[in-house]
């Protein structure tokens, strides 16, 4: 086992969080890590035309259930969900976004943080990426060694490349080792909890679509299954 570190996961939506770097945090969880999440944006509004939290009321609170049941099984300590506005962020003062990440990071005092990739297509996410690029400049005294965006299938490859920076990984996550737990296969249960989220195959938010690109992204780096981050910034 490692050195015990805190984590900080900052996701846009419930799910995000496992989409992006489940296996992940899973793994995080078996070293002995300790694995914080915040959820920034309530979910399900953005369906309407207009916003009505309290017409939702009872699914946003089945949501942010959910998101609690798959932090247990992916092993992570606590999942704090806010309610921003769902797919309507950009309508948000970007202090107010990263005046939460801050205090979860003054808090915590993670060492490594992961969030969104500022090229996805959802708005939410970009906004979300720059609040927490914001929140985790390199000042001195901060504890927080790496930076890294994960990506977020049905935003990060839906986007084009002539419309934002592309998703170009340099980080990798084994997520089947052969001598530890089958973190892909935990990630995998973590998202059947989300099951109202998924899609059938094959719509890239689906489970098999989740496991192809694990392992194309463990084939890119000699691993059987992995997750790909791009590296915002590393330091010790």
């Amino acid at each position: 086992m490692t050195d015990k570190q805190r984590i900080l996961v900052v996701a846009a939506h419930p799910d995000d969080e496992v989409l992006g770097c489940g296996g992940t945090m899973a793994w995080h969880a078996f070293q002995g890590d300790e694995v914080f999440c915040i959820i920034l944006a309530e979910g399900l509004t953005s369906r309407d035309a207009s916003r009505n939290r309290t017409e939702h009321a009872s699914a946003i609170a089945t949501l942010q259930n959910t998101a609690k049941a798959a932090a247990q099984v992916l092993g992570i300590q606590e999942t704090t969900c806010y309610s921003f506005p769902d797919n309507r962020m950009d309508g948000v003062e970007r202090l107010e976004v990263v005046k939460i990440v801050e205090a979860h990071i003054q808090e915590l005092q993670p060492t490594i943080v992961y969030t969104h990739h500022a090229g996805d297509v959802n708005i939410d996410h970009q906004v979300t990426h720059h609040a927490v690029v914001t929140a985790c400049r390199p000042q001195p005294g901060s504890m927080i060694q790496s930076l890294l965006f994960f990506e977020i299938p049905s935003s990060t490859e839906w986007q084009t490349a002539i419309s934002a920076p592309p998703f170009v990984p340099q980080w990798f996550q084994n997520i089947q080792p052969e001598d530890k737990p089958d973190f892909l296969g935990i990630k995998c249960q973590a998202l059947d909890v989300y099951q109202a989220e998924m899609r059938p195959w094959p719509h890239s938010r689906s489970i098999q679509a989740v496991q192809h690109l694990a392992h194309w992204r463990g084939a890119s780096a000699g691993y059987p299954a992995a997750e790909a981050f791009a590296l915002g910034r590393h330091r010790q």
